[in-house]
């Protein structure tokens, strides 16, 4: 009979992963739709994806200008913002009742967010999001870990 190995990767309260994933696999598995991951670095105290976007962050590891991290922000943590945020070209609307999911192409990315508000938008067309930069994530790029 094989044994099987099977790793913890997090001990906390159930929160708390959900608040402050250790790293990108928890992120990942805690929530529904799951957060989403950017690629980029950081740069002068912003994150810029690999398509030349630039986004908030709250505050950025010292001495870490030019670090490639993935930038993790969950689909709840969107803001529309038609006057202030960066366009989202919308590729499917899904009003499930009280919430409405937009599954957009964001930052050069594909992407998930999650609305209270109505969203009334077609595919190919744009909505002005921002992340809530308080409660975006950073993770290292090569250990996935936080930062």
């Amino acid at each position: 009979m094989r044994k099987r190995r099977f790793s913890v990767e997090q001990i906390v309260a159930p929160l708390e992963h959900y608040d402050r994933p250790a790293n990108l696999f928890v992120a990942g598995f805690i929530g529904s739709p799951s957060m989403n991951f950017l690629k980029g670095r950081l740069q002068g105290g912003r994150f810029i994806s690999e398509n030349g976007t630039s986004l908030p962050v709250a505050s950025a590891p010292a001495a870490s200008d030019g670090k490639p991290v993935i930038y993790g922000v969950r689909p709840e943590h969107f803001i529309l913002d038609e006057a202030n945020g960066l366009p989202a070209e919308v590729a499917v609307v899904e009003p499930t009742g009280s919430e409405t999911q937009v599954f957009a192409k964001f930052g050069g990315a594909d992407v998930v967010g999650v609305f209270r508000e109505r969203v009334d938008a077609q595919p190919g067309q744009q909505i002005r999001v921002t992340p809530d930069p308080r409660l975006v994530r950073l993770f290292d790029e090569q250990t996935g870990k936080r930062l």
